[in-house]
């Protein structure tokens, strides 16, 4: 692997130029700029888990490509241990960085569009799959960072992408080239593209004939001619930006996962960067594979991520005097037992995985979508439960400035201290760390990330068997097949 820590991953992002803007502003460093810093420390620690023994099997794998060792970010799970490997190393990581580590969309991208090419060339033909192996054996082999890129704008959703006034509110191809395809569109709420390497460019639904143009996966530099990112702004990031540590909650890392909008003006892809182009019929499957492997993340990365909410209300109950109250443990027991059932999911669709053709592994498609669904519950309770045992002072906290202050800090000092003997300061970081992980920007992406409650909720039903669940009742119930009934 050439780059082997968190340090030289942050030097391999200085050695690129990719063209990236924060309020109308150029960035020309996301390692030092304060909107980027923090995210990019968060995905360094990807890197840095690698060199510890503790974590070193759950952080690297084997290639079954080229039998190297590698990032698990990198690589193509090849049985259920893989699946559960990665479910351990996510919850891990979220304990560390208490946020978005930024590397899942790209990983769950290189598995499914791994598994559809090779369906796509035993049916076609083609040979999108050994492009794909040559590319991804690259990015093994450099261990290099992949934004995955599937969300389009969408436009007027009420039409497809072909039948748009702007046929650019979708990703698609412009124009064919004998040295390869110009790419036109855009991408939205890309999660790490700002300090990735490459990125990984996927249909964002099922398409019909008529959109062939809009059918397009293919990987290219974030620094490639014609790419531009705007990236997005965070609830609280003025305080980030203005380096007042205090007041941002986590300091050394950002608060999800550092979106941005890219847009591709007439970017040319050479054609052993490209693995489907015009293949609608496997459009649809790509989103599928793809969304269940993200879904199946969250039961994992999240409940990290409520370890360390929990464990900071736990403790700002003990600084507050509240924390032997028997409604107190109640609701850090239920915390935990949320968490812990959230865990559970991303587990069963690991351990329930399955082999595709490829050889590739996929996890439970109904498990993942149920797992996501769990989380645009869970993550909520526990952030409300969080909010009511910290108290209305997260709210209402003076600031850093404040603390500082010659004339009232002493005040501030003086009554916002906890139990004798806990400094004011201490208190307050409990409280800002709380806020952060509370915050609207942490919860919209529980809610909307991997797809909205919607759309798990109609995968769940299409893959429910219910025919077989009515089945079996009339069984029991000793009730005849009646032919006049609808089928469900």
């Amino acid at each position: 692997m050439k780059i082997s820590t968190g340090s030289e991953y942050m030097q391999s992002l200085r050695e690129l130029n990719p063209v990236i803007y924060y309020q109308g502003e150029r960035i020309h460093d996301v390692v030092r700029h304060p909107a980027t810093a923090a995210h990019v420390r968060a995905a360094a620690m990807t890197y840095s888990l690698a060199n510890d023994p503790k974590y070193k099997d759950l952080a690297t794998a084997t290639s079954h490509m080229t039998g190297r060792a590698i990032g698990r970010f990198t690589h193509v799970h090849q049985n259920a241990d893989d699946l559960i490997k990665k479910a351990k190393l996510l919850r891990v990581l979220g304990q560390k960085t208490g946020t978005c580590f930024q590397r899942c969309v790209g990983f769950d991208g290189i598995n499914a569009v791994y598994s559809v090419t090779y369906d796509m060339d035993q049916a076609k033909g083609t040979d999108y799959h050994e492009r794909l192996k040559k590319w991804l054996t690259y990015i093994q082999d450099e261990n290099l960072m992949v934004v995955g890129a599937m969300t389009d704008p969408k436009g007027d959703r009420s039409k497809g992408p072909a039948q748009q006034a702007d046929p650019d509110q979708y990703l698609r191809v412009v124009e064919r080239r004998p040295e390869g395809i110009v790419i036109r569109g855009a991408k939205l709420h890309m999660t790490g593209a700002v300090n990735s390497h490459e990125i990984l460019l996927m249909p964002t639904t099922a398409l019909g004939e008529d959109a062939s143009d809009y059918a397009v996966i293919c990987a290219l530099p974030v620094d490639s001619p014609g790419v531009t990112m705007v990236f997005g702004r965070q609830a609280n990031d003025s305080r980030r930006d203005q380096c007042q540590c205090l007041d941002v909650g986590k300091p050394s890392f950002g608060t999800v996962g550092g979106e941005a909008l890219i847009a591709f003006e007439d970017v040319l892809v050479p054609w052993d960067r490209v693995f489907m182009d015009g293949e609608t019929e496997f459009a649809g499957e790509v989103v599928y594979r793809f969304a269940a492997h993200h879904r199946a993340n969250y039961g994992a990365c999240k409940t990290g991520l409520m370890d360390v909410l929990i464990g900071a209300v736990s403790y700002l109950t003990l600084v507050q005097g509240t924390a032997k109250g028997s409604h107190v443990r109640d609701k850090v027991t239920e915390m935990v037992h949320l968490c812990e059932t959230l865990y559970s999911s991303s587990l069963a669709c690991a351990c329930e995985g399955w082999p595709t053709a490829s050889g590739a592994y996929m996890v439970d498609t109904m498990l993942a979508n149920v797992c996501k669904q769990n989380v645009t519950r869970f993550h909520f309770e526990v952030a409300r439960l969080a909010l009511d045992l910290a108290g209305g002072f997260i709210a209402t906290l003076p600031g850093e400035k404040d603390l500082a202050s010659p004339e009232v800090g002493r005040l501030v000092e003086k009554y916002l201290g906890g139990v004798q003997g806990f400094p004011a300061k201490d208190r307050i970081k409990l409280g800002r760390l709380i806020e952060a992980m509370t915050g609207g920007t942490a919860l919209v992406e529980s809610m909307h990330g991997a797809g909205s409650p919607q759309a798990q909720r109609i995968m769940i039903f299409r893959e429910c068997g219910l025919g077989d669940k009515v089945a079996l009742a009339k069984k029991l119930a000793r009730i005849p097949m009646r032919k006049d009934l609808g089928k469900k």
